[in-house]
Formats: C-alpha cells, structure tokens, sequence
C-alpha cells in the first residue's frame, strides 16, 4: 500500500439496520436482493395514507444492556450499536491511541424525537413529576454523538452536525477535516436515526413525501423507476473509523480504503425542493472530486442518494449526468434499506466501500420502467442482480431538506 502522510483510511465499519444487525449480515441481505420494508401493524396507523416502514431487523436491547438502554433514545442505542461494531472492528481501542486524541462526528437530521414525543405524552396524562429526568440527554440532538463518546472513552471532541438527509455524510467530512489538521489521530464518524413515530409519520404523510404502496412494501421503494411515489422511513445507524494512514499502517490494521475527498454545498434555492437540475449537487461531486484529486472518468460506482421521490431522483440523475457522465455504475440501495435520513449517507459509504472490496455493485430492485427523463434513461443504474465489476474508486452523494449537498470519494487502499 502507499499512503502519503495526509491520506485518511477508514480501518473499522459498523451498522445495524433494516437489512441486518451488524455490517456482515447487512452487505449479505443487500446481495442477496432482500428488502427491509413492511407494513406497519399498529393500530394507530389505520388513518394514515403512508403505512410502511423499515424497521430495525435486530433490536439494539439485544446488545445493549437493560440499564443503559432505559437512559438512552432509540436513536441513541442505535449509534452505540454501530460505534461499538466498528471501534471493535477497527481495532483502534488497543492501539494505544491518547483518548485525548480520539474525536466522534455522529450525526442525525431529527435525534431525540421519540422520547421527545413519548414523554409529552407523559406529561399531558401524568404531570411534570411523571416525566423522566433523563429527557433532556435523551432527547437532544447531540446525544447519539455523546453517548458513542462515552462508549469508546473519547475526549478529544464530539460533535453532532445536523443537516437532515445529509447529516451522517457531513460527518464524516468532518472526521475527515479534523485528521487532515491534526486536531485528532482517529476519528469515529457516522450517523443515527430513529424516529418511526405517529407524528414524524404523519408530517412527512402531509408533505407526501412517502410511499403509499401499502399493499406491496418490498416494492414500495423504487427509485428511479417511473411508478415511484416517495420513501420509505427507516430507522438505523452506521459509523466508520478513520485514521491517519501512516498510523494505520504502522500498527499493522485492516483498511477498507481510502476517504480520497469530500465535498459540500449548499442549493440557496429552496427549503425542501432540490434545485430542478441539481445545480448544488454538482458542484459537490465536483468539490470531492477535486479534493480526490481525480477527474470524473476514475468513478466506477455512484451510490446514489435516490430517496424514491419523483422530484428528488431526476434531479439527483441530471447532477450525476453533468458531473461524472454516464460511465459509472449507479445503484440505489434504498430500494432495500429504506431512508435512515440523518444515517442514510453513513450506511451508504460503507456499501460503497464493501462494493469496492468485493468489487461488486449492489443492484437497485424494484425497477419496472425507468423513469422518461432523459438524464435518467442516459445513467448507467445497475438493476435487479449485483454485477461484478472492477473499479478503484466510488462516490456517495447525499441530500437534505435545507438546500444540504454532500459527496465522499472512496479508493481502494
């Protein structure tokens, strides 16, 4: 391997999701075309035109004990389950790191909305001395980023970037960043996400953002193809740690890849609506790209953010179009796992850096008719089966309400 002295390498991943408890069962349910949406049961969801959800396929209570559960949101367990998964993989607790020089970006678009919501509903019934003394650290959006720093006994920084959809990827920029000017020697990054409540459900119901194919949920979340109608809300976490590699190399650790670059940007167009020709996500690939220090012709693989809505993937199709070309292989994983919002570009990236280990592209299911827009029908969107390829690097792009653009390159080591 050659590594300069200001390369980053990711040398641990971590997830726990719709598809699989843990990254390995996860990447093998993703291969083998399962999906992780059903049909929610409960009784309040009767009124509700969206009823379909991903939920977690293995509980975090199996992994974290009772104790520390009662006192941390779902979206917080979630983020200790990943964190601790890829802190274990990485290897970096027994590598005699200063904990004064281990830093967490843990990222979330919403964060405590569940026990935000569940104690509210306390309080109305029972009084303010009802409601849980724990709240407050439960339900506050840093708190998924503080209780992975608690876990792994960071004190060099933890920080909690929202920005909606593109929260878990503007984390590991971040991480990224702070390597870069020595403001740590390893950084645990990610993002979490837990929120399938009536209220969120019903906000995003109203906005018609989500799917309302409620008689068929593992087909419900089609991205890109022409009967799409919007996403479908999971819930879950994914963390990566990153590494100098000069350090990594040096005490012998397993490397996934290479973090090449990154980049971000704002849309300055609208609050929610993506710009029409993904103008900002254009010049974020481009930003990465730049940062990489690759031209677009070296991507062999975009894994698309491609939430299923009928207005966000043309748009995200035209700015792959203009900024890589049509030669890279594009996938949506999604279709599967659902949309973990603020964790959906953290699990993203370690599908793109399995696919580059495996060297084999995930297939987007659920694709009857490609959508008639003519970036679109241009794109190279692998389909149905995964497809063995060979390729030294791959981009993941995501997006969040608020005008968010993130891009990350990923190389082989």
């Amino acid at each position: 391997m050659n590594f300069n002295n200001t390369d980053v390498v990711v040398t641990g991943l971590g997830a726990t999701t719709p598809l699989g408890g843990d990254v390995a069962s996860t990447w093998d349910a993703l291969l083998a075309g399962k999906s992780g949406v059903t049909r929610i049961t409960d009784e309040w969801i009767e009124p509700f035109p969206a009823q379909l959800v991903a939920r977690l396929a293995q509980d975090p209570s199996e992994k974290i004990d009772r104790v520390r559960s009662r006192r941390l949101d779902r979206s917080q367990q979630v983020a200790v389950v990943a964190a601790e998964e890829a802190w274990a993989d990485s290897g970096a607790g027994d590598a005699g790191y200063d904990s004064l020089r281990v830093a967490v970006v843990m990222g979330t678009g919403i964060g405590g909305a569940m026990t935000l919501l569940d104690q509210d509903d306390v309080l109305e019934a029972k009084g303010p001395k009802r409601v849980s003394p724990f709240t407050i650290p439960m339900l506050m959006p840093n708190g998924p980023a503080a209780a992975v720093g608690l876990a792994i006994g960071a004190r060099g920084g933890v920080h909690a970037p929202v920005s909606a959809c593109a929260s878990g990827a503007e984390a590991i920029r971040w991480g990224l960043d702070m390597l870069r000017l020595d403001r740590a020697d390893v950084v645990l990054v990610g993002g979490a996400e837990a929120c399938v409540h009536p209220l969120p459900m019903a906000g995003f119901a109203s906005m018609r953002a989500m799917s309302t194919r409620n008689d068929d949920p593992e087909h419900a979340s089609r991205p890109f193809d022409a009967g799409r109608d919007g996403f479908v809300l999971a819930e879950g976490a994914a963390a990566l740690v990153l590494e100098r590699a000069d350090a990594a190399r040096a005490r012998g650790a397993k490397v996934y890849g290479k973090l090449a670059g990154a980049g971000g940007t704002s849309d300055g167009y609208d609050l929610v609506a993506p710009h029409p020709e993904g103008e900002g996500a254009q010049r974020a690939i481009g930003a990465a790209l730049r940062d990489a220090g690759l031209s677009p012709s070296d991507v062999g693989h975009v894994n698309a953010h491609a939430t299923s809505t009928p207005v966000g993937d043309i748009a995200e199709a035209a700015a792959i179009l203009e900024a890589i070309g049509d030669h890279a292989a594009v996938t949506a994983t999604k279709s599967q796992s659902g949309h973990l919002l603020g964790a959906a570009g953290a699990l993203e990236s370690v599908f793109c850096l399995l696919a580059l280990r495996d060297q084999v592209i995930p297939g987007t299911q659920n694709i009857e008719q490609l959508d008639d827009s003519a970036a679109v029908q241009k794109l190279d969107i692998v389909r149905g089966a995964p497809r063995k390829a060979t390729f030294t690097a791959a981009l993941n792009d995501s997006f969040g309400f608020g005008g968010h653009n993130m891009a990350l390159v990923f190389t082989t080591a």
